[in-house]
């Protein structure tokens, strides 16, 4: 008889997300006469921009003729798109990245999931709290411990060892960045105590403020201890296409129970080979055209779009006394709900009443009850109209 990995039945029933589906689909069933806006998942409402069309188009030219065709990709992504990646993402901010540290992949779920697999068992990960329910789902499924960062803006003390910190910048949700220094402690008591950091930083071109990193190897000697994982979903609008990718340094070790030193890099990519057969080369090549032909700043118009929605609703709940992290660094607005009723109660106040659609803060963990998060991802149109909703009831 075979049995199921027992720790499934710890996970909440609904994924997050899954349930905010089932409750839109359910109003739109039931209120066919009112317009929904869906101010919730992080997802990207503007079409790709012109070079990444442009670069579709050449691949699938490419992939048409038997001279320029290309079968399986390698598994970490094809070389011509890793240079591009790090001539410009890396080394335009003094930061030396090798060839066989970077992978390509298609998302950084998946690969934020995938690589505790290389890791032993009963581990001792601290997550921050608030928290994209990701990592908290991916820890519990290995049977792992779990110690909740309450306050993500001090350094956080621990009695106990801790094997991996998960640390979000831009965060998901509250779109709260970190200081250098901050950022420095992190890192310095990783070096101490023989602890993995997971950097996510899918945010990162979302950043306004210059007293924070767009890349945790921004910090000395962080490629000792640090695995980055960098997104291009929001940054190119590739929510539909899937890329993104991990920086796995050559110089982290892991160790063996016969106390050997092995390579962490070696080891994810084992992982790759072993579970992926590689990027789509469609989609890489749609970024690939994107970075060759320079025009990054066709992605920073679309960034600045979503920033200006984003601004637009702080503006607005911080007028209401609601607003929670002031400066914009990211596509979200992290509020606290009206009245201080809990984040589920606000959810249906909103849904009821305004016909918008948010995600409960009481979803990314215990600290987000009373909080409220909305995305600027909607269209400015879609903005207005939610704030014009709101303005005189809320």
């Amino acid at each position: 008889m075979a049995y199921i990995n027992e720790n499934y039945l710890n996970l909440n029933k609904n994924y997050l997300f899954a349930k905010i589906s089932e409750e839109k689909q359910k109003y739109i069933k039931n209120n066919h006469e009112k317009k929904l806006i869906d101010l919730s998942i992080g997802d990207v409402t503007l079409p790709l921009t012109d070079s990444a069309i442009k670069g579709i188009h050449i691949a699938s030219s490419n992939l048409s003729k038997k001279e320029t065709f290309t079968g399986y990709p390698p598994s970490s992504g094809h070389d011509f798109l890793k240079k591009e990646i790090i001539k410009n993402d890396y080394l335009k901010r003094n930061i030396s990245i090798d060839n066989n540290e970077l992978f390509i992949g298609d998302s950084s779920k998946s690969d934020i999931s995938n690589i505790l697999d290389i890791f032993d068992k009963n581990l001792t990960v601290a997550l921050q709290d608030p928290v994209y329910p990701v990592y908290v789902d991916s820890n519990i499924i290995r049977g792992n411990k779990i110690i909740y960062i309450n306050d993500i803006k001090t350094f956080l003390p621990q009695k106990e060892h801790i094997d991996i910190i998960y640390l979000c910048f831009p965060n998901n949700p509250t779109g709260a960045i970190i200081s250098k220094e901050l950022l420095k402690k992190y890192v310095d008591y990783a070096i101490e105590n023989d602890t993995i950091i997971f950097f996510d930083s899918a945010y990162e071109a979302f950043i306004q403020d210059k007293n924070t990193v767009h890349s945790i190897y921004e910090i000395e000697n962080a490629k000792k201890v640090a695995v980055e994982f960098r997104s291009f979903s929001k940054t190119a609008g590739f929510t539909s296409i899937r890329l993104a990718y991990t920086i796995v340094p050559n110089a982290i070790m892991l160790h063996s129970k016969s106390n050997k030193n092995i390579s962490l890099n070696s080891m994810f990519k084992r992982l790759k080979d072993t579970k992926y057969n590689g990027p789509s080369y469609i989609s890489e090549y749609a970024i690939y055209n994107v970075y060759e032909s320079d025009k990054l700043n066709e992605l920073q118009k679309n960034i600045n779009y979503y920033l200006r929605n984003t601004t637009l609703l702080a503006e607005f709940f911080k007028s209401k006394g609601m607003i929670d992290v002031s400066s914009i660094n990211s596509p979200y607005v992290w509020i606290k709900c009206k009245d201080n009723i809990n984040s589920w109660d606000f959810f249906y106040y909103m849904l009821n009443n305004f016909s918008i659609i948010g995600t409960p803060g009481i979803g990314f963990g215990a600290n987000g009850e009373g909080h409220f998060r909305l995305t600027g991802f909607g269209t400015y149109e879609d903005t207005i109209e939610a704030i014009n909703r709101m303005d005189k009831k809320l």
